[in-house]
């Protein structure tokens, strides 16, 4: 064979008599994962971020919606890594997805993640053409904490304030994915498993600034979604999805920022995922991820 630089069109089509061939449509997706890029760097400490990328043979570099993926952890250093196989389930079906690291409540107090969530926002706009990323096209999403972060994020609008990094760069975004979400603080049992709830060595003290959030109303009501959201609040629709069985964050929190969603006139959707615990793996499922892909799709 000739050596020379081949384009794959002109390229032979290997056979070898009595061996199967399996036919392909150059369509299948699969993803490549750039590990820790820094987005930011707060108070001296780097924040990182998780980008994972489909390709496929018909499409190598393709600009596509992107999720921007804010993963929990009660607020505290996060395993930053822990969610990549899950959301590689969500990048196969055509979108960028990232995973953000965040300040956590051992360095700074709330809106701290907010912040941070808004600042990879606008990183990931400002570097669209290198991830092939739609910058029209971004979601904002989380789990637990990160569900909690994801829906301010939606909602704080800093992009004219010295919050913003990168002046010039929005951080708004098309839809919400809270994923079983601590957003609500205002039930007595808000989280079952947590016996020094709103204390100041609860998760949400801590993220409060270890201070008790039954002194400080001021701060419980900041930091419950469910009080921050009015009629003129401004924010991109919101799917919820809960377990029927979480034991750490109770399901009624959910219900209860969805109702407060559409009493205010806001565009939310809520599931139910029956028998699912906190973080588990049917929020991965075909049927789940088949509902967070209509959503995106409807939101962009």
């Amino acid at each position: 064979m000739e050596l020379k630089a081949w384009t794959y069109e002109e390229f032979r089509d290997y056979r070898t008599e009595g061996v199967q061939r399996i036919p392909t449509t150059g369509d299948e997706t699969a993803v490549r994962y750039i590990n820790d890029v820094v987005y930011a760097e707060m108070d001296g400490t780097p924040l990182h971020l998780q980008i994972l990328i489909p390709y496929s043979r018909n499409n190598p570099k393709r600009i596509l919606p992107c999720v921007v993926y804010v993963q929990g952890s009660a607020w505290m250093k996060q395993d930053i890594h822990g969610d990549v196989p899950q959301l590689s389930k969500l990048a196969e079906r055509g979108f960028v997805c990232t995973l953000v690291e965040y300040r956590h409540s051992g360095i700074a107090s709330f809106p701290a993640p907010v912040v941070d969530a808004r600042n990879a926002v606008r990183f990931l706009r400002m570097h669209a053409e290198e991830y092939g990323i739609d910058p029209e096209k971004i979601i904002m999403s989380g789990n637990s904490s990160g569900g909690h972060t994801a829906v301010y994020a939606g909602m704080r609008h800093n992009d004219d304030t010295d919050e913003n990094l990168y002046p010039g760069v929005s951080a708004e975004v098309k839809g919400i994915i809270n994923y079983y979400g601590s957003t609500v603080f205002t039930i007595e049992d808000s989280n079952p498993m947590t016996s020094s709830h709103l204390q100041a060595d609860s998760p949400e003290g801590r993220e409060a600034g270890s201070v008790d959030l039954r002194e400080r109303r001021d701060l419980l009501e900041a930091m419950s979604a469910d009080l921050s959201i009015h009629d003129d609040t401004v924010i991109a629709p919101v799917l919820i999805l809960h377990g029927t069985k979480d034991r750490v964050v109770n399901t009624e929190c959910s219900t209860i920022l969805w109702k407060r969603l559409k009493e205010t006139g806001h565009d939310a959707e809520y599931y139910l995922i029956e028998g699912a615990d906190h973080g588990k793996a049917e929020f991965w499922s075909a049927p789940v991820l088949d509902i967070v892909e209509e959503f995106i799709r409807r939101c962009i």
